[in-house]
């Protein structure tokens, strides 16, 4: 549903200069209550507390140690959850080149030092008007896009299915069949409706997560009320139950360094680490190692997972991060693709990230990097 009005509430603010931002914070404090403010002392720390924390606004300084302005915006737009991010730079310089520069790069406004009370503000609530001008066009649309993606995949498809997969499961439970061609077939039937039953929950988890990471309201909902989660019982239990199902058991080699709790729900970093481990597995050979490792560092829980199989060329890496749609060469990729796609979208929509690193038929390393409290 609609809000009638939309307001910022969590603010970020980088600039190296200590007295900059404390002005910046008092005046934001005092003029709005409720409000989260971040501050950051150089640019790369600004982008770490951007992606862990997802701002409604930014306030960043030009120039500045470890990366400057420009780089700290340039790294915003080209990451999914914070390219639609508004942001103002801040300067001591007022030339219209550097202006423009910004601007180019995708700035929403320019202040120059010294800005008074008023400017600064101003160039606020510019902003707002404009991202609450863009919220209510789109919402529309992201209604109309629900509803027919809702429609697309009819859920009575779910139907036939369990009977299919229920009814199959009884016959090989239940029936002393003495044929083992028989049980075999009744066992490749209850196999691929599993499957079946598998990509269309994949596919409607799919268009939830596109509708969600283009509709601000629910994306600022979800980082309002998110859950964190312990994540050493969960990498066990999904790494030993897909060693089991591929019977592959002596090829697990998990190893977790450090618990932590992570910026996450639990169901969400299940699915994430199921279908990462899963692709592990399905594309190595029984008897190479699958390799499962943890480990963190002052911002970032991450889990490698290492296989010594088919692996990726650039051209199906680079088809991933740029969420191809389900075109025909994603399907004849056996399953490969809309995995990772889901598992990469989850842990972006979360402030983290999945990267791929492969060499072709030899081996490939996906690493999952999600904040930890």
């Amino acid at each position: 549903m609609m809000k009638n009005q939309v307001h910022f509430q969590k603010y970020l603010i980088i600039d190296d200069s200590k007295y900059f931002r404390r002005i910046i914070n008092v005046i934001l404090t005092k003029h709005q209550e409720n409000i989260q403010i971040f501050e950051a002392e150089n640019g790369k720390i600004g982008v770490q507390l951007a992606l862990k924390h997802l701002p409604d606004l930014v306030i960043c300084d030009i120039m500045m140690p470890e990366l400057d302005g420009y780089g700290v915006l340039k790294a915003l737009r080209e990451h999914p959850t914070t390219q639609g991010i508004p942001f103002i730079f801040l300067s001591s310089r007022s030339e219209k080149a550097d202006q423009r520069h910004g601007m180019e790069l995708g700035a929403d406004d320019y202040l120059t030092k010294p800005f008074t009370k008023e400017e600064l503000l101003g160039a606020i609530a510019a902003r707002l008007k404009k991202y609450e001008l863009f919220y209510r066009q789109s919402q529309k649309e992201l209604d109309e896009l629900r509803d027919n993606l809702t429609h697309s995949l009819p859920h009575e498809l779910h139907t036939p299915l369990t009977g299919i997969l229920g009814l199959s499961r009884v016959i090989l439970d239940v029936y002393n069949l003495e044929d083992p061609r028989v049980v075999d077939m009744i066992q490749m039937i209850h196999n691929s409706a599993q499957g079946l039953y598998r990509l269309t929950q994949n596919f409607l988890l799919y268009a939830d997560l596109e509708m969600l990471s283009n509709d601000p309201e629910q994306l600022k909902a979800m980082n309002t009320f998110q859950e964190f989660t312990f994540t050493e019982e969960i990498i066990a239990r999904v790494a030993t139950r897909k060693s089991e199902e591929y019977h592959r058991e002596a090829d697990l080699n998990l190893t977790i360094n450090q618990d932590k709790m992570i910026k996450i729900s639990a169901p969400k970093i299940e699915k994430i680490l199921e279908e990462v481990i899963d692709n592990a597995f399905k594309f190595s050979q029984p008897g190479t190692v699958i390799q499962i490792q943890t480990h963190v560092d002052d911002v970032f829980w991450k889990i490698d997972v290492m296989d010594y199989g088919k692996g990726m060329s650039p051209s199906e890496i680079q088809r991933i991060g740029a969420y191809v749609q389900f075109q025909r060469k994603l399907y004849e990729q056996q399953g490969s693709g809309l995995g990772l796609i889901i598992a990469k979208r989850l842990a972006e929509l979360y402030g983290g990230q999945l990267t791929i690193s492969s060499i072709p038929n030899q081996q490939t390393m996906v690493r999952i990097s999600l904040p930890w409290k």
